[in-house]
């Protein structure tokens, strides 16, 4: 699978992520502080981003890349989505490690 087509996957499931999200803290406005645990939970035990990384990470490891990636893309970016943007790192992170 071309890098391409794997960043937009990823950048998919977490657009998913976060519809789902904005579902379960409806009732909250979607507060909720610690994101980036659900986020981690729902993507490695709910989605395909396993698969689409060839192993499935350690979910501690993934909640601080979310959360490291939410404080870099506030600070650095200016108009990229915010899914294309952690979906590029995500995979970058990941693939150094196999």
């Amino acid at each position: 699978m071309a890098n391409d087509d794997k960043t937009s996957r990823v950048s998919d499931l977490l657009r998913q992520a976060a519809d789902t999200h904005h579902r379960v803290y409806a009732i909250r406005d979607g507060d909720d502080p610690d994101w980036a645990s659900w986020y981690a939970d729902w993507l490695l035990n709910l989605s395909r981003l396993p698969d689409l990384l060839g192993s499935k990470p350690v979910r501690s490891e993934l909640t601080y890349l979310l959360v490291m990636l939410d404080k870099q893309y506030l600070r650095d970016t200016q108009g990229e989505s915010w899914e294309d943007y952690y979906a590029a790192r995500i995979l970058q992170h990941f693939s150094r490690q196999s």
